[in-house]
């Protein structure tokens, strides 16, 4: 070894999660106690004992004058060869980049031998607790190289057996782990072998990982937002063909319960009003109000009249082929049909840029405030410092609505971290692809269709995108609350008669649908989980 040559010693840690992060890829008997520590300056220090040492960390060691190339392949039985030479000098000689942790000195620069051994003295104390001063230095580095050698054995060894046992949600969660970590071997090798399980065409859990692990190549590639934007949802070009969306609504009832329970709470406070402006500020396809125009048609006394505003972003027009005039026909032609009074206002804008004047606020209206899979779009206090999604609601306020209603999907994808973002949304989404097996044949070419422009764009988005590029934040209703009551808002219990209707269409579905009302809010689900919550708010 060239003592004039410097060498920086870096940790690698094996990172694998606390028992299910649950039961997920955690080798038996590992400890989870971290390997490193990141210092002030940026540097890694060395915080434990040498067998912990030993037992979770590879020691890498870069030579400023030699630099050494390694790659990984399985031997015909399916354990790892290594093809990298690892040398692990110990001449820390005038090297700058190394830090160690004695409780003595906070330099590892050493200018002479007596130096050298004071501060392998030190580093002995720090990491063994005894004075061992008889250690050779050239058996800590053999042991170094065999310790390396038998943790990535067993590493590899436990990804083998993990792949062996085919578990699609174990792999998925190892690759997001591995990709969370910077593991890239270990990454490539997942992605290589999830793509051999993924199928757009198979079961539940297969039709999910393939889009999920998109996700996870996207997020390597830092190209998830340019993927939501290409798989934004797109109506087929002929009229006479229902939009993937519409046949979403069919198949999987939770969206299209929640928006009846919206309209039976607008209904019910619109009761004595003559006069109603109904502000949706995600109109989408305007689908909604169709059923509430021919319910208020037959009201007793005769129908109010109705105006609708409608809140778009331009940039989604082509998900209805068109502008917000086509909802507006569309929705003004069923009313003359029901003899209805109606006129619509379009607000071509995004809800970001939303303020009082873009609303055409009359005298004399009562006002219902539709909030419909729309908020949760909204950047709030974790994204942007205006937190439009808080503002929005404070805008809905100074309206004096009599009613306000929220649709919201009953997940937590806005704050939570990567990895726990990862398991909600495999938890959230495995739900909706299981019920949605019970209503369209596997190779039915519309139901794939569905999913991957309807469904596998938010996928994506979740777990693609960081930042302002996140879009798809969902959060539980506990959150909504708490923002509704600090903009002013009280609770309104929806309507006995409209959840008994819903629980009544429920039953001409598959019976592990949910229904569940608490506290007044109105929970869809699948078995035990709920996937949509919808509730009413009056000033």
């Amino acid at each position: 070894m060239q003592t004039s040559q410097k060498h920086k010693i870096t940790g690698k840690c094996i990172d694998w999660p606390v028992q299910e992060l649950e039961s997920y890829c955690c080798p038996p008997n590992q400890s989870l106690e971290p390997c490193q520590s990141g210092s002030d300056d940026g540097s890694n220090s060395v915080q434990h004992s040498i067998p912990n040492l030993e037992r979770y960390c590879t020691l890498d060691s870069s030579s400023s004058v030699q630099n050494s190339s390694s790659t990984a392949s399985f031997s015909p039985d399916g354990s790892p060869v290594s093809q990298q030479n690892y040398t692990y000098p110990l001449d820390l000689h005038h090297s700058p980049e190394n830090t160690c942790a004695s409780p003595i000195s906070g330099s590892c620069v050493i200018d002479n031998e007596n130096d050298l051994g004071l501060m392998i003295r030190q580093l002995e104390t720090a990491m063994l607790g005894i004075d061992s001063g008889d250690l050779d230095l050239h058996a800590i580095a053999a042991s170094g190289r065999a310790t390396e050698v038998s943790v990535e054995a067993e590493r590899w060894k436990y990804m083998k057996e993990m792949i062996a046992r085919g578990d699609l949600k174990e792999l998925l969660f190892a690759c997001a782990k591995a990709i969370e970590s910077n593991d890239m071997y270990m990454a490539d090798c997942l992605i290589a072998q999830l793509r051999q399980m993924v199928s757009v065409s198979g079961e539940p859990m297969q039709r999910l990982g393939a889009y999920m692990l998109e996700g996870l190549v996207a997020r390597l590639a830092s190209s998830g937002s340019s993927i939501y934007k290409a798989l934004r949802c797109k109506e087929p070009a002929s009229p006479e063909l229902l939009s993937y969306m519409h046949i979403l609504y069919e198949i999987c009832p939770y969206f299209k319960f929640g928006y009846m329970s919206a309209n039976g709470a607008i209904a019910e406070a619109m009761k004595e009003e003559s006069r109603v402006h109904i502000i949706d500020f995600q109109i989408a396809q305007g689908s909604q109000w169709l059923t509430l125009i021919n319910a208020l048609a037959g009201r007793p006394g005769g129908p109010p009249s109705i105006r609708i505003t409608g809140i778009d972003d331009p940039t989604s027009a082509f998900a209805r082929g068109g502008g917000l005039e086509i909802v507006g026909q569309r929705l003004r032609k069923l009313a003359e049909s029901c003899k209805v009074p109606f006129e619509f206002h379009a607000a071509a804008i995004s809800g970001t840029e939303v303020q009082l004047e873009n609303l055409g606020i009359q005298p004399g209206e009562a006002i219902a405030v539709n909030f419909a899979m729309m908020l949760h779009h909204m950047p709030d206090e974790s994204v942007d410092t205006q937190n439009h999604r808080d503002r929005l609601l404070r805008l809905a306020k100074s309206l004096s609505p009599k009613v306000v209603t929220l649709v919201e999907q009953e997940a937590n994808t806005n704050t939570s971290p990567f990895i726990p973002r990862f398991l909600e949304t495999m938890g959230y989404f495995s739900s909706i692809f299981e019920s949605i097996d019970v209503s369209m044949p596997r190779e039915h070419k519309e139901r794939i269709n569905v999913e991957q422009h309807c469904l596998a764009r938010e996928i994506v988005n979740i777990i693609a995108c960081e930042g302002k590029e996140r879009v798809e934040r969902y959060e539980l209703f506990g959150k909504w609350r708490s923002r509704f009551i600090m903009a002013g808002f009280t609770p309104s219990p929806l309507s006995p008669f409209v959840n008994a209707t819903i629980k009544t269409l429920l039953q001409s579905y598959c019976d592990k649908y949910t229904l569940e009302e608490r506290d007044g809010v109105l929970y869809l689900g699948w078995m035990d989980r709920a996937i949509i919550a919808s509730c009413a708010w009056r000033c």
